[in-house]
């Protein structure tokens, strides 16, 4: 089955974790993939590595804190790109920055999270808009997370910042959806990748136990529902957030 057949899809933080994965199967479903990387190594290697499996995949570099970044790469994308079908806002902040309770959390830390997860998605949203309009069938996921669904303890600023885009996602399915845009969060649960490594085991431990499926979770568990969001099948679909964790959340 080839959901994704010809579409052109750019993804954030895809040169490892999620976003790698996400690639991976985006191209497996028949996309061109754009890997918006700020890491120019893992943003490299992905693109070598998709293009030796026969895919057809170009690495841009972005840091989606930077507005001139972002900037530069919608300029690079309009001369490659007579249009953009999914945009996959999955780069964002959330390693080392748990375990702090909310009055130990401090403003630099909590306004570089903000600044990442929450303004850097708005700014591709905003940077891409007119060549998503250019789609017939243009498509936005943003990565949120369960603990914005749950409210995670020690963890804030990320689910303050996950919360607002679930918030950013419902407002933009509205803008957007005159342009027959959909606008769509998926929430996955913590995930295993090499990205959480850091995860004291006692986190994981409560997730994989508290889930109605109760094991670990890891990318391929999350990799269909972004790739049927990104699809022509999804186009009534606008606004939703699909939590993807096994049943920690309902």
């Amino acid at each position: 089955m080839s959901l994704l057949k010809d579409r052109i899809i750019v993804i954030t933080g895809a040169g490892r974790g999620l976003g790698r994965a996400f690639a991976e199967d985006c191209c497996r479903q028949g996309a061109e993939v754009v890997i918006a990387e700020k890491n120019i190594e893992w943003g490299q290697q992905c693109e070598l590595e998709l293009r030796n499996a026969g895919h057809t995949a170009t690495f841009f570099p972005v840091d989606i804190a930077d507005p001139d970044s972002v900037k530069t790469l919608s300029t690079d994308l309009s001369k490659t790109c007579k249009k953009i079908d999914g945009l996959v806002n999955n780069a964002g902040l959330a390693t080392g920055i748990g375990g702090k309770t909310f009055e130990e959390i401090d403003l630099e830390t909590w306004d570089l999270v903000m600044r990442i997860n929450v303004r850097g998605t708005w700014l591709m949203v905003k940077a891409l808009a007119s060549q998503l309009r250019r789609s017939d069938s243009g498509r936005v996921v943003n990565l949120t997370s369960d603990t914005a669904l749950w409210g995670a303890t020690k963890l804030l600023h990320y689910v303050s910042s996950k919360g607002a885009v679930i918030a950013m996602t419902r407002s933009l399915a509205r803008e957007l959806g005159p342009d027959s845009i959909t606008v769509n969060a998926v929430a996955p649960g913590l995930v295993r990748s090499e990205s959480t490594d850091y995860v004291p085991k006692e986190r994981h431990d409560l997730y994989e136990s508290g889930r109605a499926i109760p094991r670990a979770q890891y990318p391929e568990d999350v990799v269909g529902a972004v790739s049927f969001l990104l699809s022509e099948q999804a186009g009534f679909i606008t606004g939703q957030v699909l939590p993807v964790n096994g049943g920690f959340v309902f």
